[in-house]
């Protein structure tokens, strides 16, 4: 792996949250790359608390039984894989009857209005400190922070 650093800036009034200043740099890397592509799995996910309900339970049992006992039937000159596929599929098939699927749960956004209006706050807090040290300032500074930090956590 090789880096080259091609330029470094800093910025003063980035609102990091802290008194440091952020600096970007600008770098460049060489990395080797493999060639295999990466392989992405549709998997579907079933929700197996539904077997904890004893109907849904029996009902799954049957349905995949009777789908065996037709695996049954089929002659035995057939490929081990196509008789795998088979038994895969049916098994998926009466899980997504019997089952459903696995909703994930969806989160809702942290970020509104009123965190938008700390992060300004935040920002003139800083602008102000950094045009005008004095000690007012920073106690300004601080109390904003303060406030910002407990609203984000809060969220």
């Amino acid at each position: 792996m090789e880096f080259e650093y091609a330029r470094c800036t800093t910025f003063r009034a980035a609102g990091c949250d802290t008194y440091h200043y952020l600096v970007v740099a600008k770098v460049r890397e060489r990395l080797a790359v493999s060639k295999q592509g990466v392989k992405k799995f549709d998997v579907d996910r079933f929700n197996p608390r539904a077997l904890n309900e004893l109907e849904v339970r029996k009902h799954h049992q049957i349905k995949i039984s009777n789908r065996f006992a037709t695996l049954n039937n089929l002659s035995d000159i057939e490929d081990i894989s196509r008789a795998w596929e088979n038994m895969k599929d049916n098994i998926k098939i009466s899980a997504k009857d019997f089952l459903g699927l696995y909703e994930l749960n969806q989160h809702k956004p942290w970020s509104d209005e009123e965190c938008l209006v700390f992060l300004d706050q935040r920002k003139q807090a800083k602008m102000q400190w950094l045009h005008d040290p004095n000690q007012s300032s920073v106690d300004d500074l601080n109390n904003v922070i303060r406030e910002a930090s407990r609203h984000f956590r809060n969220k």
